[in-house]
């Protein structure tokens, strides 16, 4: 099995370090996967399942051999977290697309609503406070917040594309301006390149969410 061991473990020589190739295909399946989340197709969920499953491995460095990178028990949890809310988006959509045809997108976005804004806006604020002393002491990297906002605000905007919500786009860009010099102090350099490029991305995906959802004539 040591051919196993080897494609788990293969790496690209960058600037006297490693580049994980499976934290490279991992963040490229999670692109696929905000490719199809912008367009809102159905197989946007089970792609982004895969790159979470591969990412995932990726962030618990300590447990699966990556001894020069940093443990980030945020961004492995979020791994997981996706993987559960993802599988609710997946059901979801494929409920809210039946009847609409094989090329019709799955749901029509609308606005969150008040509430809707306001679970998201306190959601990340108050889910910061609470889980980063829990994810410094079990030994996250510093700065530790960082790490907890990104947590946190990467399972409302997950939540928040499974209803549907528009302004969940904005959340990940919040996520993203946390996330990128975060991933790059800590060595996980693919990572950091495609949230700066999430960052422009997001942005992209809710000017096309807000054009969808005055289009098809939702409130």
């Amino acid at each position: 099995m040591q051919w196993l061991v080897d494609v788990f473990t293969w790496t690209i020589p960058v600037a006297g370090g490693g580049l994980l190739v499976r934290e490279v295909i991992g963040n490229l399946f999670g692109l696929a996967s905000a490719l199809g989340g912008m367009a809102r197709k159905v197989w946007a969920w089970p792609v982004g399942i895969i790159g979470n499953a591969l990412l995932l491995t990726v962030f618990l460095a300590s447990l699966f051999g990556g001894a020069d990178h940093a443990t980030l028990l945020g961004q492995a949890g979020r791994q997981v977290m996706f993987i559960a809310v993802s599988v609710y988006g997946w059901v979801r959509w494929r409920a809210a697309s039946r009847g609409r045809g094989d090329h019709a997108p799955a749901i029509t976005p609308e606005w969150a609503g008040r509430g809707g804004r306001t679970l998201l806006v306190l959601g990340l604020l108050i889910g910061t406070l609470a889980l980063t002393p829990v994810f410094r002491a079990l030994g996250s990297w510093e700065p530790v917040w960082a790490d907890a906002w990104t947590f946190v605000g990467s399972l409302l905007a997950t939540y928040g594309m499974a209803r549907g919500w528009v302004e969940f786009w904005l959340v990940w860009v919040a996520v993203d301006v946390v996330g990128v010099p975060l991933l790059w102090s800590s060595g996980y350099y693919a990572s950091a390149v495609m949230y700066a490029f999430y960052g422009v991305f997001t942005l992209i995906g809710f000017f096309v969410w807000l054009r969808a959802k005055d289009r098809e004539g939702t409130r």
